[in-house]
């Protein structure tokens, strides 16, 4: 498709970033670590990308971009969209992104973050990076947006919610009622928290939508945290392990995990949960179970597309 450089809003789909294998994974925690990574966690880091056999973050958010550009394409065809990804902490960097779409023609620029739920104050390094960028290129801080969190959007509850209903329904065929749904989201320091709670606000939205979307009675859930950080400070409560540990008191013979936050397969779905957290049923007797994570589903695709859409006219 031929782009006319004229009216082109930019769609710059930000995101964490990742090591895709051990081989690189020096490089990126010295990004995210400028002072540079315990060498320690160095070697666990490299042990659990060599136990998942790599991470594809990167991949499954540029294929992401590309799916939201041909859904744009078709279904607004009366305006000039193009999409790019930026990684805070890894190749694609948002820098060399928004550069792209300057050199696309853009602008305006749309800059979604790709997780439902989050604040300012926690996000803030997104937001500093992008409009870093778009100043050293002369772009307006008036013609860039960064969207605001959306725990709550239709299309994205709806993906969560089927996900759940099907699997769950499932479960239950094998397992009888008694299977537990541990609602999960990314652990974060208490003292973070303390300074902004609207985070744990917004999953607390996200989980209520999906809990009344899926109909699911009281006592058939709980909610967790995990992949709690390297550090010795208190994070958030209850961790996953805590309440797997309930469930084997309880004789619970299956749990469905269902993460609320993250938006595609990478380490912290691959490792924390389908190695470490299976590994941990297992000991308890208990048949490990997760809903399967956005990533480039038709309906998560439409809520990215929902997300340009409202702002498209800012």
């Amino acid at each position: 498709m031929n782009i006319n450089k004229s009216n082109v809003t930019g769609v710059l789909l930000m995101t964490y970033g990742s090591a895709t294998t051990s081989k690189n994974v020096d490089e990126f925690l010295h990004d995210v670590y400028p002072d540079g990574p315990d060498p320690e966690l160095v070697n666990e880091f490299k042990r659990r990308f060599d136990v998942v056999q790599g991470s594809p973050l990167v991949a499954i958010t540029t294929k992401q971009g590309k799916e939201l550009q041909k859904y744009l394409n078709k279904e607004q065809p009366d305006k000039n969209y193009i999409i790019r990804v930026g990684m805070l902490h890894s190749a694609p960097y948002i820098k060399d992104a928004v550069a792209d779409l300057k050199t696309g023609g853009s602008d305006k620029i749309i800059g979604i973050i790709l997780s439902p739920q989050f604040s300012d104050f926690i996000m803030s390094g997104y937001r500093q990076k992008l409009f870093e960028a778009t100043k050293q290129l002369g772009i307006k801080d008036s013609n860039v947006t960064v969207v605001g969190p959306w725990p709550d959007e239709p299309n994205f509850i709806e993906f969560i919610s089927n996900s759940l209903h099907k699997k769950y329904v499932s479960l239950k065929k094998k397992y009888g009622n008694n299977v537990a749904i541990i609602f999960t989201t990314h652990s974060l320091p208490q003292r973070v928290v303390a300074k902004d709670p609207s985070y744990l606000n917004q999953l607390d939205k996200t989980m209520k939508a999906v809990i009344k979307k899926a109909k699911l009675s009281n006592g058939s859930w709980s909610y967790a945290f995990q992949s709690a950080g390297h550090t010795p400070e208190p994070w958030l409560k209850p961790d996953l392990v805590d309440i797997l540990a309930e469930l084997k008191l309880r004789k619970v013979p299956a749990v469905l995990i269902v993460p609320l936050q993250f938006l595609s397969d990478h380490l912290e779905i691959l490792y924390d949960l389908d190695i470490a957290a299976a590994e941990q049923c297992a000991e308890f007797d208990i048949v490990y179970n997760r809903i399967e994570l956005p990533n480039t589903n038709p309906l998560f695709i439409k809520t990215l597309a929902h997300l340009v859409s409202i702002h498209s006219d800012h």
